[in-house]
């Protein structure tokens, strides 16, 4: 059975300025960043000792490697305690944010990456 979910993987087309953007704008920590061969992966969390991490991939190497392999960006859904502060200092480091919505499980915005893929944030209180 599966327990946990352990990493969600995230093909982007410039890792170094995917790092950049969730270290510098969103707050991430590098966890690890290593290499095999040419393949490079970078392991990112909001925290220290998160149980979910993210990897970005470098989407045209994984593209060659697998072609099969859907490279979308996954639809993620992220939590804070501290929304409005978060929703601000985006706003701030002029992230394309979206506007709050009211949803029947709590308020939400979306905001991009440097590469227009979009993420969501719920007030979780």
């Amino acid at each position: 059975m599966i327990s946990k979910v352990g990493q969600i993987m995230v093909y982007v087309n410039n890792q170094d300025e995917a790092v950049s953007f969730w270290t510098e704008k969103v707050g991430f920590n590098v966890i690890a960043d290593d290499t095999n061969g040419e393949m490079r992966w970078i392991e990112m969390a909001p925290t220290k000792g998160a149980e979910t991490t993210i990897i970005l991939h470098n989407k045209e190497l994984i593209a060659k490697m697998a072609p099969e392999l859907n490279l979308g960006t996954p639809s993620l859904m992220f939590f804070s305690d501290s929304f409005d502060e978060l929703y601000t200092d985006l706003k701030n480091q002029h992230v394309k944010v979206g506007e709050i919505v009211k949803m029947p499980s709590g308020r939400v915005f979306n905001f991009a990456d440097h590469e227009e893929n979009y993420f969501a944030v719920m007030d979780k209180k």
